[in-house]
């Protein structure tokens, strides 16, 4: 939109470059995240424009921002909104406001809380039993779509990929000499190097020969197209293959699989699982540990067992 206005010979709004500055040297993967929050936000106003709901915001200063913030967090609620979304939302209008104060346009933040959650209440995911069945059932097929799926399977559990980081491989990432991918993790600008197990490195090599795919992404849709694979196209292959074999399961179910593997395997070693799953934050991981191993119910337990 900027570079539009400028050719014209025209300067851009202050509302225009606010949105484009808090857009500005972000990857792609979080360009898109904002701009669907940003999006939700829009819709809720009933504005035309991301940068005309940004000026909505703004215009009639603290307290009617602050008013506006607690009408859509309200609404968000009426939805039917988990937390997490609510949160993330609001962190978005948050963050706009403060680069608009930074920015010499408001002398105020909004100060509208995020409501309280309660993260990784189930870390365990489909678990190593769960896993070894949907690699059996694929494997029983042979057929190219398992083979797809397969190293689809095997890399969001082997590795712990997050599902954004699957769909967003291209063959470009692939290093099967060398026996490494490279991935875009979350909130990250650069891409970082993974090394693939045997198993993974077999099962990602077998697909990549299997489509013909020698650039552009790696798992791609059985269309006439060929196009990317969605991250809901992602969720569902794991759903309908989790049906398959009678478990519940999503894509991030298997990373929670993999990292509770990975504490048990190396005996509740955080700071090298965190390595493994790329948590910033080593506390996250402690919350994983404490669910394997049920702190609360060993205790429970021995409380029990002493006031006989």
């Amino acid at each position: 939109m900027e570079s539009q206005l400028v050719r014209a010979g025209a300067t851009p709004p202050p509302a225009v470059r606010l949105v484009e500055a808090f857009l500005a040297g972000r990857n792609p993967r979080t360009i898109q995240a904002y701009k669907q929050d940003l999006e939700d936000f829009r819709a809720y106003t009933e504005t035309d424009a991301l940068d005309t709901a940004a000026r909505l915001l703004l215009a009639h200063g603290h307290g009617a921002a602050n008013a506006i913030a607690l009408g859509y967090k309200a609404a968000m609620l009426d939805r039917g909104l988990s937390a997490a979304s609510i949160n993330r939302r609001l962190a978005a209008l948050r963050s706009l406001v403060k680069l608009a104060r930074m920015l010499g346009m408001v002398p105020w933040t909004l100060e509208v809380q995020n409501l309280k959650s309660v993260p990784y209440r189930d870390t365990r995911g489909p678990g190593r039993q769960g896993f070894s069945k949907m690699l059996a059932a694929l494997e029983a097929r042979g057929d190219r779509k398992a083979i797809r799926d397969r190293a689809i399977v095997r890399l969001l559990y082997d590795l712990g990929l997050r599902r954004a980081e699957v769909c967003s491989l291209d063959i470009e990432d692939v290093d099967l000499v060398g026996g490494a991918i490279e991935v875009l993790g979350k909130g990250n600008t650069q891409k970082i190097r993974l090394t693939l197990p045997p198993e993974t490195k077999d099962a990602l090599a077998d697909w990549i020969s299997a489509s013909g795919n020698t650039n552009g992404p790696v798992f791609t849709n059985f269309d006439r197209c060929g196009r990317r694979i969605t991250g809901k196209g992602l969720y569902l292959v794991i759903r309908k293959l989790g049906e398959v074999v009678g478990i519940e399961v999503r894509p991030h179910g298997l990373r929670h699989a993999a990292i509770t593997e990975a504490l048990d395997v190396t005996g509740g070693d955080v700071r090298r699982v965190q390595k493994f799953s790329r948590h910033r934050d080593v506390r996250t991981l402690t919350t994983y540990d404490d669910n394997r191993t049920d702190m609360a119910g060993e205790v429970a337990k021995m409380v029990a067992a002493n006031g006989k």
